[in-house]
């Protein structure tokens, strides 16, 4: 235990306690070069620690494929489809690999509406046309700021229409959400209300025969499970024009399972590829089938695991101050080189200047009798300092 008596106060005493040697401010030669490389220094390391924090919090992300085994879950799909027809002449229906049909686990909603769109609504669907087209073009270049950031919600809505045609509805909205078997399965939208048998379910199109047919559709909203940041829906802001009554549209889904933990979100979505056919239906021409929307979709049995990768904490730390330290040592030495080169150059080149340059005064010193030796021949009294 350390006591201390004497006048000054304690804390006073504990401020001039310092382990670590200083040098007298007598000795510090400040110079315009020293000062211009300290303003430097300063923001040469604020920005290499903003780099490093960001770079830190930027971590790579990782794609690592391993074998789907949730096979219980559920599969969620996420449907809103206009179709230029009324609701009254079409059905939809879906059906899975176990040839049931899941309407059981939701239902889709029916809004009577009108194909053709306002001059608002049209620029709202092109507007988000334009960039989910762009989104799937440069997704190679991009890739990596839309998992990082994010591309916000590209979801097609159209909306509410201002004005109404002074017309009949001429076409129907789906929309709705239904909880499927996480199994292959069939959406369509076909002429004629489904009806369900034990076995399947047919529609009841032969009472719209003598019915014009038109299957021109727009998709502004197809996905599975929860929308994530990465992911891009290549279906959503779609739209197909067709003006044969026998049109076949097929969209064949391959659904990919995937698990996203980053420092953003953490979730269980999906998403999807898909490959379009449409063809006119001609039975004399040997073009069989039945006109509608047909979209079949499958599981891929691989899933993908998303996450970031970041480095150790104490790493970051440790390689933040050895740059840190690296930028004093460096700047440090180009401060002395050139500090040695200027005084080089004044020199040669105006040694007067060094001249006129301020010295120690002469001060005289008092020399203590005491101290002197009488066996050297030295006088006692004043001594200047040469």
């Amino acid at each position: 235990m350390l006591r201390y008596r004497g006048k000054k106060n304690v804390i006073d005493k504990v401020k001039e306690f310092d382990a670590f040697p200083k040098v007298p401010e007598e000795y510090v030669d400040s110079t315009p070069v020293g000062g211009t490389f300290s303003v430097i220094t300063f923001f040469i390391i604020l920005w290499l620690i903003y780099s490093e924090v960001t770079y830190y919090l930027d971590s790579n992300l990782v794609f690592q494929f391993s074998p789907d085994t949730e096979m219980d879950e559920k599969l969620r799909i996420n449907i809103d489809i206009t179709v230029a027809m009324p609701c009254s002449n079409i059905g939809a229906d879906i059906l899975d690999s176990t040839s049931q049909s899941v309407f059981g686990f939701g239902e889709l909603t029916e809004e009577d509406t009108w194909f053709e769109l306002t001059q608002e609504q049209q620029d709202a669907f092109e507007a988000v046309k334009y960039l989910n087209s762009y989104l799937r073009e440069e997704y190679h270049s991009i890739w990596q700021l839309l998992w990082k950031k994010g591309h916000g919600s590209v979801r097609a809505t159209v909306p509410a229409r201002k004005t109404k045609p002074n017309r009949r509805p001429d076409a129907c909205r789906l929309h709705g959400i239904l909880t499927l078997n996480k199994v292959a399965g069939n959406f369509h939208i076909t002429a004629g209300k489904s009806l369900h048998l034990p076995r399947g379910h047919i529609h009841l199109n032969m009472l719209f025969d003598d019915t014009p047919q038109n299957f021109s559709h727009r998709i502004h909203r197809l996905s599975f499970g929860s929308p994530a940041n990465g992911i891009i829906y290549p279906l959503e802001g779609d739209e197909k024009i067709t003006n044969d009554e026998n049109m076949l549209f097929q969209y064949f889904i391959e659904v990919v399972p995937t698990d996203v933990d980053t420092a953003f979100e953490s979730i269980k979505t999906y998403q999807y590829s898909v490959k379009e056919l449409e063809r006119p239906i001609s039975h004399s021409q040997g073009s069989h089938g039945v006109p509608g929307i047909f979209f079949k979709y499958d599981m891929a049995a691989l899933k993908i695991n998303v996450y970031q990768e970041r480095e150790n904490f104490l790493q970051f730390i440790l390689r933040l101050f050895s740059v840190i330290g690296g930028i004093y040592i460096i700047v440090g030495c180009f401060n002395a080189v050139v500090l040695k080169v200027q005084n080089v150059f004044i020199k040669k080149a105006a040694p007067s200047v060094l001249n006129h340059a301020p010295t120690l005064e002469k001060r005289p010193v008092q020399l203590n009798p005491l101290l002197m030796q009488t066996d050297l021949n030295v006088p006692l009294g004043i001594v200047k300092q040469q």
